[in-house]
């Protein structure tokens, strides 16, 4: 009898503590010690529970109460001023009580795509130097885990850590140096959410409402599928608070390199839409230089996945690209250079998102007028003035009327860039850099160098390809 009543109040007890467990009020993932929030906009803050009871969120000054719906709560905080005191986010339902300590007000950014946003700091040159010296409470990082979803989802995991050297060691390179830079640029914290998956591509990166509504898009084949990781690693961090976001991929869209375009506008529409923010910025990182060096004129996948990079920032609101001509391998997809990848992003968004008084980035072709044998051409981002960097410039060929391109002698006369050939006696095109291995030295004295570009818009590698 007593080990019957025993089992009894056994079974009691784990049936009281399963439905307590059931009923525990959480926060959702992205709210955890040591956060950001965003600052100068509302700011969502939401969970989950199964009690009835009014959910009360307290930060600085401020005291926001919900009444959760279905399981799920939110409140929204009023636009906070940036701050690098430490304060708690606490949230409180009946006698149960969260508090998330160490939280920051400031700019969150978020840094997507594949292996090159991935790789982390560890991996890079310069990587010895770049921890030791990474001991930044202002600077705040969050690494999406990785995988995908056959459906959006909700929540996420992961954790907020300060910039320390062991938080920084296997944190996206580019993410931190873009963030550490911008940091001393603008002195507010500044919060790094890395959400990247290597040797993807970005129809795995939209929404299916997104992908399905382009008319671009339809009839497309899906070498990877579509969707996953949108679900698992984008849809779950909304409503969050951003300020904008960083992308560095394309090399596993270069099979398919002018139909990218519409693959990677569809994909910005898509987080822009699902954010609900408006058209936050949004900074695309050129492919670096890669495969063996092409001496003779040749159009390949890359040199058109950059034009298609250009083709959004120049068809979308708040979207620019940056050139890393500089850094590429001829063997390796991953340059180990991450340091100036980070900086350019950096300064794009310090011209661009907030307004400071920089040249955002390299020279940028403009338009091109042909004359006495001559094709000269006009850039914008020209700031101090262009330069040759070691040498004659390198990298121009242009065509006349046949399409047959030729290198071309290319000389700097004031703010713009003179090309001939002996080869062709009326030019009518001309182009810059069109290869997956650029070999170019063209940049402005700001110190940035130029993004590649062609003048004509004749048929291209794989242009029906989708």
């Amino acid at each position: 009898m007593m080990t019957n009543r025993f089992r009894l109040t056994a079974a009691l007890a784990a049936a009281l503590l399963a439905a307590t467990a059931h009923a525990e009020l959480k926060t959702h993932g992205l709210f955890t010690d040591n956060g950001i929030l965003q600052r100068d906009r509302k700011v969502a803050v939401w969970g989950t529970t199964d009690k009835p009871e009014p959910v009360t969120v307290k930060f600085a000054d401020q005291t926001v109460t919900a009444t959760p719906e279905g399981g799920k709560w939110k409140v929204e905080l009023a636009p906070l001023a940036a701050s690098a005191d430490p304060r708690d986010l606490v949230v409180t339902q009946g006698g149960q009580t969260l508090t998330r300590t160490n939280v920051v007000v400031g700019d969150v950014w978020l840094c997507g795509g594949q292996s090159n946003m991935q790789w982390e700091v560890h991996q890079c040159a310069g990587a010895k130097e770049a921890m030791e010296t990474a001991r930044n409470p202002q600077i705040r990082l969050f690494t999406v885990p990785r995988g995908g979803a056959p459906e959006p989802r909700s929540d996420v995991g992961g954790k907020w850590s300060e910039a320390l050297p062991d938080s920084v060691r296997t944190f996206s390179a580019v993410g931190y140096y873009f963030g550490r830079d911008l940091h001393k640029a603008i002195g507010v914290p500044v919060g790094l959410v890395s959400s990247n998956v290597g040797g993807t591509t970005a129809e795995r990166w939209m929404s299916k409402e997104a992908l399905d509504g382009a008319a671009e898009l339809q009839g497309m084949r899906a070498p990877q599928g579509r969707n996953d990781l949108y679900n698992n690693m984008i849809a779950p961090l909304a409503p969050f608070g951003v300020k904008g976001a960083i992308w560095y991929q394309g090399e596993s869209n270069a099979d398919r390199p002018h139909h990218y375009r519409h693959v990677l506008a569809t994909m910005v529409k898509s987080w822009r839409q699902t954010f609900g923010q408006g058209d936050f910025p949004f900074f695309i990182v050129e492919l670096a230089p890669f495969t063996a060096i092409v001496k003779d004129p040749v159009d390949q996948e890359w040199a058109v996945v950059r034009e298609s990079m250009q083709w959004v920032a120049g068809n979308l609101p708040a979207v620019d690209t940056v050139s890393i001509t500089d850094v590429g391998d001829e063997r390796d997809i991953h340059p180990q250079r991450k340091q100036p990848v980070g900086e350019r992003l950096a300064r794009a968004a310090r011209a661009w998102a907030y307004g400071e008084k920089i040249v955002p980035a390299g020279p940028e072709y403009e338009k091109a007028a042909y004359e006495g044998g001559k094709a000269v051409v006009s850039f914008k981002n020209v700031g101090a003035g262009l330069e040759a960097r070691d040498g004659d410039l390198q990298g121009f060929t242009i065509a006349g009327e046949d399409k047959k391109f030729h290198p071309a002698k290319a000389v700097i006369e004031g703010a713009t860039v003179v090309v001939t050939s002996d080869q062709v006696a009326e030019p009518k095109a001309v182009r810059y850099g069109w290869a997956n291995y650029p070999v170019v030295n063209l940049w402005n004295k700001d110190g940035v160098p130029a993004s590649t570009f062609r003048s004509d818009d004749w048929p291209v590698i794989k242009q029906n390809d989708k």
